[in-house]
């Protein structure tokens, strides 16, 4: 699909998803705006700038791209954040919502902290996104956003603070697709299944989650990063036109056996 002229933002674009998909971004011609604040699995801080890896290898394959260090979470970074796609590019024609941390307790021994952040993050974090994309999207005439969700929505054991967050935002993006589907906007959310991504390393391997990946998910694999870009790209393009409130399911058919 090509996107060339096209500008936006990738949050969390500095690892696993995220990266891959402002990789393909940029490499189907748009700018892209790479966040990514460097910290941990657990939202702790470290001293890592991911999103100037991405950057440095977006550029040498001959695209465009910028880094941003904000958090989604807090409300004038995510502006700040559109600000700075506006100030390069004049324009934001599509947000990808991927930044996302964990906090994995069962609920007796979470804190309030746990839940909070996490709610932060992905909940707040890609509300944040979205009002400060959407308010120059409506003004521009339309705009893609593409959130992201988990089949986590359902229930997971251990993540009741993720799963809520996750829940909530697939009916936030549908909220959105009939607020702003007369501005030529569409919203779209994606869940994706078991993938090998960072967030997932501590539990690959492991004979419980084999067996889950052998015994529930239909297509008894795990995702590959290609399986998930091509959703995300075509989400965020002129493709997608006619497509709107929905939740795109990429995990191999574990869905289905609900």
């Amino acid at each position: 699909m090509n996107l060339s002229g096209k500008a936006g933002i990738v949050t969390g674009g500095g690892r696993g998803i995220g990266r891959d998909v402002a990789l393909l971004l940029a490499r189907e011609g748009a700018d892209v705006i790479v966040n990514d604040p460097g910290v941990g699995r657990g939202g702790e801080d470290t001293d890592e700038k991911p999103a100037d890896a991405v950057v440095a290898e977006i550029m040498a394959a001959g695209g465009k791209a910028t880094a941003n260090y904000d958090s989604v979470a807090d409300y004038a970074s995510a502006g700040r954040m559109v600000q700075q796609c506006l100030d390069s590019h004049g324009k934001v024609d599509f947000l990808v919502n991927v930044a996302g941390m964990l906090r994995e307790r069962m609920i007796w021994n979470m804190t309030e902290e746990d839940f909070d952040m996490v709610i932060n993050v992905h909940l707040k974090g890609h509300w944040n996104m979205c009002h400060h994309a959407i308010k120059h999207m409506r003004g521009a005439g339309g705009g893609r956003i593409v959130n992201f969700s988990s089949d986590a929505f359902k229930g997971s054991v251990g993540q009741c603070n993720y799963s809520a967050a996750k829940a909530g935002i697939i009916g936030l993006t549908r909220s959105i697709a009939k607020e702003t589907s007369r501005y030529g906007i569409t919203a779209n959310a994606i869940c994706p299944g078991p993938f090998l991504t960072p967030m997932n390393e501590p539990i690959v391997g492991q004979p419980e989650t084999e067996r889950f990946i052998l015994g529930e998910v239909p297509m008894a694999r795990w995702g590959e990063m290609a399986e998930i870009q091509g959703a995300a790209i075509f989400l965020a393009s002129e493709a997608s036109s006619y497509v709107t409130g929905a939740t795109l399911f990429v995990d191999g058919g574990w869905t289905a056996q609900d």
